[in-house]
């Protein structure tokens, strides 16, 4: 006895073609040329027991190369 199964069409989703709409690859927001010591302010944030505010984010920003 052959057993078939039947089949459906196949259909395309969103996500076979989610990279293709990217001029570039990318999938984030270009960077903003900055950069953070991100150790150290996760650190310095569990001591505070709190996250960060904009200000003292700014403390741990270096330059980028």
């Amino acid at each position: 006895m052959i057993v078939a199964e039947r089949g459906y069409p196949m259909t395309v989703s969103k996500t076979d073609c989610f990279g293709e709409a990217m001029r570039d690859g990318r999938l984030t927001e270009p960077s903003n040329e900055k950069v953070y010591r991100l150790r150290e302010a996760i650190l310095y944030s569990r001591q505070l027991g709190r996250p960060l505010t904009e200000e003292e984010m700014c403390t741990f920003e270096t330059k980028a190369d």
